[in-house]
């Protein structure tokens, strides 16, 4: 509420400088302009904007270590609906993220994944009101994410903590948007 209250008023003085009214062709609007300009500075306007408009990917994710010992999942597949499916293909992808290097069955697992997140994209993408959800859209980009991974390194190989660390954003983000029905 506070943040809403610094960015209206800022909004309105920058409105006001601006507006026909104010703008006389005398140099003390002028001055007082670049006065005000001055005073917020251009580190005022960042800040504003960063706290009236926040980032998902600033949100804070625990990125959990990588582990070598996990239970191999025995659901592989697609049941056709779509939220039950989305959360399935999450949940595996979650595993997939956290397997470390050596980690039991992770070329098996890496298999599977990659044609589960195929049949996913190729089967869901066909539907505009599916196709048009927030959760498929983070689900889409996470898949050819790991995908790529899966591409470019093969299924033996950890995925780096980078990308680690935004796939568990975007877990996270498709969570929610799943709870929500979106």
């Amino acid at each position: 509420m506070k943040t809403t209250a610094i960015i209206l008023a800022s909004s309105m003085a920058v409105a006001s400088a601006f507006s026909p009214s104010s703008m006389k062709m005398s140099t003390e609007g002028v001055s007082a302009r670049r006065d005000f300009f001055k005073t917020i500075g251009t580190a005022g306007v960042a800040t504003a904007s960063t706290i009236a408009f926040p980032l998902v990917a600033s949100a804070e994710i625990e990125v959990p270590p990588q582990v070598t010992e996990y239970e191999f999942p025995t659901d592989w597949g697609l049941e056709f609906d779509y939220a039950a499916d989305a959360a399935k293909v999450r949940k595996h992808m979650v595993i997939a993220t956290g397997l470390g290097k050596g980690a039991n069955k992770m070329e098996d697992f890496g298999k599977n994944m990659k044609k589960e997140m195929v049949d996913f994209v190729s089967y869901y993408r066909r539907f505009p009101k599916i196709a048009g959800k927030p959760s498929f859209s983070t689900l889409y980009t996470s898949i050819n994410v790991l995908a790529g991974h899966y591409t470019s390194y093969g299924f033996k190989y950890p995925l780096p903590e980078k990308r680690r660390k935004r796939l568990y954003q975007e877990y996270a983000e498709i969570e929610k948007s799943l709870k929500r029905g979106r």
